[in-house]
């Protein structure tokens, strides 16, 4: 079957550039990149050893399929729609995000894309990530004295 995430393309290329430049691709251009002045849902990132639990407030989230959560080698992204509307009431003050919500997260490290779990409860969106260890070590190349 084919890969339907439409960032793998992305992530090789962001692989390529760690690698030569040896320093985080998100982190070197996120000061370059203006901040949007769009409302925006909240977000908290935890770390624990080899984890990463990210959690992002989404209340008035009708449907699981109004979501949808993207993994791409050191970046998340998620997609939401989220609809606060109540009938026969008129909006006069904003301070609950709703709306098109879509976040890319910058990731401290490389994650597992085969080992994640997402749960939406009580208005919360929790994601669980796990660090992808290489299985190989790095291996030394004895080099040969030429003639």
């Amino acid at each position: 079957m084919a890969d339907q995430n439409p960032f793998t393309p992305f992530s090789d290329w962001t692989k390529h550039w760690e690698q030569f430049f040896q320093t985080d691709f998100w982190g070197s251009i996120q000061p370059l990149l203006p901040s949007a002045n769009k409302p925006s849902s909240g977000m908290n990132l935890y770390k624990k050893d080899n984890e990463l639990l990210i959690v992002i407030s989404l209340p008035g989230l009708e449907k699981i399929e109004d979501a949808e959560v993207y993994v791409s080698y050191k970046t998340l992204e998620v997609k939401a729609t989220v609809n606060l509307n109540f009938k026969g009431f008129e909006l006069v003050e904003e301070g609950i995000f709703q709306g098109r919500f879509e976040k890319t997260v910058p990731l401290p490290f490389p994650v597992k894309e085969d080992r994640i779990e997402a749960t939406y409860h009580h208005g919360l969106l929790f994601i669980h990530l796990h660090r992808l260890i290489p299985e190989e070590p790095k291996k030394k190349i004895m080099i040969k004295k030429g003639e």
